[in-house]
């Protein structure tokens, strides 16, 4: 049997995690969340380093793209650029509408890229599609670190 999923959100705003936290309860989420306020922080969670040392390995990231100190562009590099973490999915939950944004984080692997939504009805609408694809069984995810590539860029058998 799998473990429940584990969602990580990287936001700095505290009012978009619990709306988000709260979506996900009325989804009827079965599995567990966390997050931090920015990229240096969601680097150090998705490695286990101290004070994450405990952490469970994320089913699922969303990132927000403006952040403090690392912002979202530059998370998403770093994850997509460390074989041990580059096959976790990250999608980009931010207020932006650019169209620079959007592409630059497609070219950048992002499995989505979704505009925060002004209302609640609509942020549960765009989650519960969000949880369906890749946390409901849809989309086929590795599971764990001895899926990430090896040197050589091949998949362990």
């Amino acid at each position: 049997m799998s473990q429940p999923p584990h969602v990580l959100m990287v936001d700095d705003n505290l009012f978009d995690v619990e709306l988000t936290r709260e979506a996900l309860v009325e989804l009827g989420f079965g599995g567990s969340f966390a997050t931090v306020s920015n990229g240096l922080e969601a680097l150090a969670y998705l490695r286990g380093d101290p004070p994450y040392g405990d952490r469970m390995r994320p089913s699922l990231v969303l990132l927000d793209l403006n952040m403090p100190r690392l912002d979202g562009r530059s998370t998403l590099a770093r994850i997509k650029a460390d074989a041990a973490l580059c096959d976790i999915p990250v999608v980009i939950l931010s207020t932006s509408e650019s169209e620079r944004d959007v592409l630059d984080c497609y070219r950048g692997h992002a499995a989505a890229f979704i505009t925060k939504p002004v209302t609640m009805d609509d942020l549960i609408d765009k989650l519960r599609v969000v949880c369906q694809l890749w946390l409901g069984g849809v989309a086929a995810l590795p599971h764990g670190p001895e899926a990430a590539p090896t040197d050589s860029g091949e998949v362990p058998p």
